[in-house]
């Protein structure tokens, strides 16, 4: 407070509110009421008179009360912070993402609206998050780790003794850059935890670090206007969005189990020389070469029904999408993502790979960007940090692709937030001759469409911005290593190969007369191992003759523990009976003469006046034949 000397003048006083859309400097007056400053503050954040509380201090201490005393009997001066939160029934302006901060060069992709400075922080309460959030759990796993770099004693820099600790040896942060630079292979994208723990360091822990999901959608119950396209203002209108390279990505790995997963995948395409897409099932786990990383392991690959070409896939529903995710859930798996061929061949007798048919545009097409999005909004990833539940995904982008050493490659990727938030709001679109481009919307009368920008540089080096109309979808990719493991691992270990769903182009059926010719392959393997396949599994649970949804809870168990003790039990099951049975009616043997029958006898040869399968190609042929239709090799 301030006095003029020689006129008695009291001049105003500035008091600080900091509030969840950032701090605003209230003026007042030392003989101003309570009351009064109270009404100051919800005119200037926006509030009603109840729908806010504000407080002396940041843990909700100290509540400033409307009633009669001044500032100065309170104890308020000049400069003094205080701290406001809104009730949890008010609806307050827009939270921005931390991710982003507003700056006056670029507009920022989750920003509240294209008038907003940069003071406004994007932090709001913890909690105010989504309560009562069942993050996955490796998320809940990783959230409980150190997650610090741990350094030896550099002999040459450090000077001190071995208990000691300086700037050469002090553990770092998980997001830290200059170390994720310097790995080999570089890491470009920091892993999600550790930009959380980035977001959550600092002096307060993150006590007001929040996720925010991007918006497209112009903001209902604004009663100041008529509703679009008749009029809008700069409180309901979506912020405009500058595209930028996400710095961290939500997983940081792929892994297949073993190569025979992708072989069978590929055999389709070489069979058919027409693309195909799968569904990855697995699961998420630690990946220890990048602090804090994710991982996404690839167990198995379900087919769903699709109409392909050389050029094109098209999805149809898929009635047994609902029993899939079941039986996978029981086995301890969830759908971590999705796979798709994108090869061209000379000659698909040979199988040789030429190259894919767009190597020298672009990774993904616009329009593949566009369904990885579909994908990953539609597998959010929950997230305590968000109002919303759940921010971004783990859901992965596999493309099978031809490379420059004529061999098959596996390029992972998923899209950005931001692309996320475009393809739900329906904002993006392919460009019809450029698959390369995608092509921001342009606002009509039945959507307004936020303006899209990206930046670039000019043909004299500087840096340009440009409205994405077209867009480059590199922008929108983020690029994720997938290997192999150099010890395989079987989550399904038959040796046998049961048909894989929806391959009746190929004369690859799932009957009980397939599953009569898989059990008399079996000859020498135990019950277990005869029943660990993912598709023979989906087959007894699918299938219209004998369904068994209800009651192959305990084999899955043993499939999931590795149990053959349980396996057993259920072999000895009325089901298993009936399937044998079934079998052999079917393949024209008695139930003993199957390679598991009920007997438990050793196996004997289908009969020659049934179809049988490849033990090379799994094609299945015609009776009579001795030598494979596909692969030309011998039936022995």
């Amino acid at each position: 407070m301030f006095y003029c000397p020689g006129f008695g003048v009291t001049l105003a006083e500035i008091i600080r509110v900091q509030s969840p859309d950032g701090m605003k400097k209230i003026p007042s007056t030392k003989r101003e009421t309570a009351a009064a400053f109270l009404k100051k503050v919800a005119k200037e954040f926006g509030f009603n008179s109840n729908g806010f509380s504000v407080y002396l201090n940041r843990n909700k201490t100290g509540e400033i009360l409307s009633q009669n005393k001044t500032l100065s009997l309170l104890k308020i001066k000049h400069g003094d912070m205080l701290f406001l939160f809104p009730s949890m029934s008010s609806s307050s302006s827009e939270v921005m993402d931390t991710a982003t901060p507003h700056t006056s060069s670029s507009l920022p992709s989750l920003s509240s609206s294209s008038s907003s400075s940069s003071s406004s922080s994007s932090m709001i309460p913890r909690s105010f998050s989504a309560p009562q959030v069942q993050e996955d759990e490796i998320d809940q796993y990783l959230a409980k780790q150190d997650g610090k770099i741990y350094r030896n004693r550099d002999p040459q820099l450090c000077r001190h003794g071995a208990l000691g600790k300086c700037v050469h040896c002090v553990p770092l942060e998980p997001f830290d850059e200059d170390y994720l630079n310097h790995l080999d292979p570089p890491v470009k994208h920091m892993s999600f935890h550790a930009y959380l723990r980035k977001l959550t360091g600092g002096a307060d822990k993150g006590k007001f670090a929040a996720l925010e999901n991007i918006s497209c959608k112009i903001k209902s119950g604004c009663e100041g206007h008529p509703p679009w396209p008749e009029g809008i203002c700069t409180k309901c209108q979506p912020s405009a969005i500058t595209l930028n390279r996400q710095k961290y990505r939500h997983v940081d790995n792929i892994m297949f189990e073993n190569h025979t997963i992708a072989d069978r995948f590929l055999d389709f395409w070489r069979k058919t020389g027409s693309q195909r897409m799968g569904y990855l099932y697995g699961r998420y786990t630690e990946h220890k070469d990048i602090p804090l990383g994710i991982r996404a392991e690839v167990a198995a690959i379900y087919e769903p029904p699709q109409n392909a070409t050389q050029n094109s896939l098209e999805l149809l529903e898929d009635p047994k999408a609902a029993a899939v995710d079941e039986i996978a859930a029981k086995l301890g798996l969830c759908k971590v993502g999705w796979i798709f061929t994108d090869l061209l061949s000379e000659d698909t007798r040979i199988g040789t790979v030429r190259y894919s048919r767009n190597k020298d545009s672009h990774y993904l097409s616009a329009e593949e960007c566009i369904t990885a999005g579909y994908f990953q909004n539609k597998h959010s990833n929950p997230c305590r940090l968000s109002r919303d539940g759940h921010f971004g995904s783990k859901f992965v982008t596999v493309v099978a692709t031809g490379g420059p050493d004529n061999q098959v490659h596996f390029e992972g990727y998923q899209v950005s937030n931001q692309c996320m938030a475009l393809v739900r709001d329906e904002c993006l679109l392919p460009c019809k001759d450029a698959p390369e481009l995608g092509y921001a919307k342009e606002s009509s009368l039945e959507q307004y469409v936020p303006d899209v920008f990206y930046k670039d540089k000019d043909k004299f080096g500087n840096d340009v911005t440009f409205l994405a109309r077209p867009l480059p979808v590199e922008y929108l990719i983020i690029d994720i290593t997938t290997t192999f493991p150099k010890d395989p691992q079987y989550t399904f270990s038959s040796t046998q190969r049961f048909p894989i769903e929806n391959r009746d182009i190929l004369g690859e059926t799932q009957d009980f007369h397939s599953l009569a010719t898989y059990l008399s392959q079996c000859t020498s393997a135990s019950f277990l191992d005869i029943v660990s396949d993912f598709h023979l599994l989906l087959f007894l649970v699918t299938n219209e003759v004998m369904p068994l949804r209800d009651s192959i809870g305990l084999l899955l168990d043993a499939v999931k523990t590795s149990n053959e003790d349980l396996a057993q039990t259920w072999k000895k099951s009325e089901q298993w009976a009936t399937i044998e049975q079934l079998c052999s009616t079917v393949g024209g043997q008695p139930s003993s003469s199957l390679g598991y029958g009920a007997m438990g006898g050793p196996s004997v040869p289908a009969s020659s006046s049934a179809m049988w399968s490849c033990l090379h190609c799994t094609f299945m042929n015609q009776p009579g034949t001795e030598h494979c239709e596909m692969c030309s090799l011998p039936r022995s």
